[in-house]
């Protein structure tokens, strides 16, 4: 399963890039995610490892970079025991002070059951992922 968000931000391109890349800013703007636990690498660094801890419930997810040239693009994967996500920001200037971020997040579930729980939740996966680019947009604008 794939999905894109495409927002235009009120701030200038290589900072919407730098704290897309970080997963250490994730708590700030995920209200899900209480904390980051660095596994593995130094977190600004390519191949760094991160646990997202969430406030509730699921064990959470292991963010890892795998790919960026920024502040162009930043790619991620996250991944826990039933799905991995490649999360790939785009950072396109319009100006000095405005960056359009397309967010792209593509799914794979392993197992029958995870199969089966992303088939039925895709409408909730968008939200999600619209509900967050929101957050980060916001975010983004008051740092």
């Amino acid at each position: 399963m794939k999905d894109t968000v495409e927002l235009t931000i009120h701030a200038p391109q290589a900072k919407v890039a730098a704290l897309f890349d970080d997963p250490r800013t994730f708590p700030q703007w995920m209200e899900e995610i209480e904390r980051t636990e660095t596994l593995s690498g130094d977190p600004a660094a390519l191949g760094a490892k991160v646990r997202l801890v969430p406030r509730r419930g699921h064990h959470g997810f292991v963010a890892k970079k795998v790919a960026r040239d920024l502040p162009h693009w930043s790619c991620l994967l996250l991944s826990d025991s039933g799905v991995s996500v490649t999360v790939r920001g785009t950072f396109v200037r319009v100006s000095d002070e405005i960056t359009k971020l397309v967010s792209e997040e593509i799914f794979a579930f392993r197992g029958l059951m995870a199969r089966i729980r992303g088939f039925l939740g895709r409408r909730a996966i968008r939200s999600a992922h619209r509900k967050h680019m929101e957050s980060f947009k916001r975010f983004a604008e008051q740092s």
